[in-house]
C-alpha cells in the first residue's frame, strides 16, 4: 500500500502533472473550471472544484475500496467529503504526502482509469450456489 511519510518539499499541481506523464500519455485539461490530468479523455486527477475540499487539496480517481483503505491507513493525507463520497475518487492533502507515496497513488489511478476506458469489465463473483 502507499506509505504516509510526510513530503521533503511541497508538492504543487505542477509536479503532479509531471509525475503523472512519467507514468503514461496524460493530457493537462481543465474540469468544471479547474486545472485536471487526463488519461484518453477520462479523468485522473485534478484539483477538487467543490468547495468541501480543502485547499491545497488533490482529488484523484481510484477505487471506492481502495480509498477506504488509504483513509485508514493514513487519515492524515488521505480523506473524502460528503460530496465525493459517492464517485470513485480520493481526496489527498498535497501538503502531507510525500513524492513516492504520490506516485504509487498516480500509478493506481492510471491503472484503475485506463482499466474502466478500454471498456474491460471486472470478472464478476459467482455465487457458491451450484446450479442443478
Amino acid at each position: 500500500m502507499v506509505p504516509k511519510h510526510m513530503p521533503q518539499r511541497a508538492i504543487d499541481f505542477h509536479t503532479v502533472v509531471r509525475m503523472a506523464r512519467q507514468i503514461g500519455d496524460v493530457e493537462e485539461a481543465t474540469m468544471y473550471g479547474s486545472p485536471a490530468i487526463k488519461v484518453r479523455g477520462k479523468l485522473l486527477a485534478g484539483i477538487p472544484a467543490n468547495k468541501s475540499a480543502e485547499p491545497h487539496s488533490l482529488g484523484v480517481r481510484i477505487s471506492i475500496d481502495d480509498r477506504a483503505e488509504l483513509i485508514a491507513a493514513a487519515p492524515e493525507i488521505y480523506y473524502v467529503t460528503d460530496h465525493y463520497v459517492d464517485y470513485p475518487v480520493v481526496l489527498v492533502r498535497l501538503h502531507r504526502i510525500n513524492s513516492e507515496a504520490l506516485k504509487d497513488l498516480l500509478r493506481m489511478a492510471f491503472s484503475f482509469v485506463t482499466r474502466k476506458a478500454s471498456g474491460r469489465k471486472q470478472p464478476r463473483k459467482r455465487g457458491t450456489m451450484k446450479r442443478i
